[in-house]
């Protein structure tokens, strides 16, 4: 028969050879983990959800996914009881992710030299304080509005400006394709354009100081609008006639969603040339501008 200090003794044996196993096999699964390389993961965020329809064994799938393919709200994903499923749950983080990227990321210095623009801030002194004090990306000190008279063309036909609004990556996906589409579609037009440049934490109606100071007959504002879970590229355009400080929002015109999956760069850029044109012939814009 075992003694109880036998069995003691047993028991310890066996306890320590369990926690030499585990930790070995942890150890184990650790360096397997940290040898995979970055380059190795598929990332999630490629996939085109419009394509996939998770929903087991649906009634009509076929409409289902043409019905899906119009829209990128987050319909068919299927759930696991009361919870989404686990590719739909890591889709969501992914995609808000992105989304907080293209807020507090600040736009590439080397794509504004790139695209021959010298930059202006507004008075919030950082991406928290844009954030929180929308008032102050609507103004600018006494010596940002120094260098915009030092280095701008006066009474310009047009003024473009670009700004990093709430979405930098948008301003970084669809600025290179816009600018040069825009000036060339108003040199056709015979339309003067003014000195374009970048304003930092900038909101709309910053484009009205800009609009006052340098005179411009219209004033044509760039900017990354909010992101959400289905792109952070949006970008705006937001185009206002004889633009003033404290002026109605009715009279700005918006060419919105310019991005890949809405109204592609290029094609934007054509479009508000051609509002523009409109704009000085009917000297109106916002709700009186007759498109």
């Amino acid at each position: 028969m075992v003694s109880e200090k036998e069995l003691k003794a047993i028991i310890e044996q066996v306890l320590s050879e369990m926690k030499t196993k585990d930790f070995t096999e942890s150890k184990k699964d650790t360096e397997t983990v940290d040898q995979i390389d970055d380059n190795e993961l598929s990332d999630i965020t490629m996939v085109d959800m419009r394509k996939q329809l998770l929903v087991p064994n649906p009634e009509n799938g076929e409409d289902y996914l043409q019905m899906k393919a119009k829209t990128s709200a987050r319909v068919g994903v299927w759930r696991a009881g009361p919870r989404y499923k686990t590719e739909t749950l890591l889709r969501f983080r992914a995609d808000h992710a992105v989304a907080m990227d293209a807020v507090f990321t600040d736009v590439s210095e080397e794509i504004i030299a790139e695209m021959n623009l010298f930059t202006v801030k507004t008075k919030c002194k950082d991406k928290d304080e844009y954030l929180t004090r929308p008032d102050l990306g609507r103004k600018f000190d006494d010596e940002e509005i120094a260098l915009v008279k030092e280095k701008c063309k006066m009474n310009p036909q047009v003024q473009v400006i670009v700004a990093d609004g709430l979405s930098s990556t948008a301003i970084e996906a669809n600025i290179r394709d816009i600018l040069p589409v825009l000036f060339q579609g108003l040199e056709g037009y015979g339309i003067k354009v003014g000195t374009p440049f970048f304003i930092k934490y900038g909101r709309v109606p910053s484009m009205d100081v800009i609009s006052e100071v340098t005179g411009a007959d219209i004033t044509c504002l760039f900017v990354g609008e909010r992101p959400g879970l289905a792109t952070g590229e949006s970008m705006s355009a937001y185009i206002a006639y004889k633009g003033t400080v404290g002026m109605p929002e009715a009279r700005r015109t918006v060419v919105s969603n310019i991005h890949q999956g809405g109204t592609a760069a290029v094609e934007a850029g054509a479009h508000i040339a051609h509002i523009l044109k409109e704009m000085l012939d009917q000297k109106k814009s916002g709700l009186e501008l007759q498109l």
